[in-house]
């Protein structure tokens, strides 16, 4: 029997992680895709770098930073009672590092490839920016959207490094399904970690899919 508690958790931070995402890369990816401020190029390479950048490195610069014992850590326990290291807030604010990129880079690109005749005829119309942009760009950019939704979900249930630097092995409070696994086999409990692998498999191979099929008008099509 397996224990569900860590696919539950798992969700949850998935869930969380996808929604903080979405509220602050929208206005990250406009930036990104219109700005053409000299930081720029140094903005989207920090956004970038958790693609290359190996997961222990960033989960441990995390960990150092939220520990009680620098000076961060100790200002944000001290100040507001907020422990960052072995909590679920910990694990969903390196999650949303984490994962960033995978949002902000399909959201920028569909922005990007849009016409600019679109927002030249919201501003004639007398729409300001931020209504141009909730009620003319983003619906243009559905998939771009779609696609950003669930690669930063499903990138967040897979986590492994930065989730165990920063929340350790709590049982139902910061073991994800991906330490879940790793604990198994080295119990040599093949059998559990094949049914959460499985799971995580099935759950991920849907998601993409459904966004394949949506994206490509298949399903549109086959409802015709």
């Amino acid at each position: 029997m397996i224990d569900w508690a860590p696919i539950i958790l798992t969700t949850k931070l998935a869930l969380v992680t996808t929604i903080v995402l979405l509220i602050i890369s929208i206005p990250l990816a406009y930036w990104l895709a219109y700005s053409k401020s000299r930081i720029k190029p140094i903005v989207e390479t920090l956004v970038s770098m958790p693609l290359v950048l190996p997961p222990t490195v960033l989960g441990f610069y995390l960990l150092m930073a939220f520990s009680p014992g620098n000076s961060f850590g100790s200002w944000l326990q001290d100040v507001f009672g907020i422990r960052l290291i072995f909590s679920f807030s910990g694990l969903v604010i390196g999650s949303v590092i984490y994962s960033l990129p995978f949002m902000v880079g399909p959201i920028q690109s569909g922005l990007s490839g849009l016409p600019n005749s679109l927002q030249e005829a919201s501003y004639v119309l007398g729409k300001s920016k931020l209504k141009t942009l909730f009620s003319v760009l983003l619906p243009n950019i559905k998939p771009s959207l779609l696609t950003g939704l669930v690669l930063a979900f499903a990138h967040t249930v897979g986590e492994f490094g930065v989730v165990l630097m920063i929340g350790g092995n709590i049982p139902e409070k910061t073991k994800v399904v991906s330490i879940a696994i790793y604990d198994e086999v080295e119990a040599l409990n093949y059998s559990n970690a094949n049914m959460y692998s499985l799971l995580l498999f099935i759950i991920t191979f849907i998601i993409l899919l459904f966004v394949y099929l949506i994206n490509g008008g298949y399903l549109k099509r086959f409802w015709k």
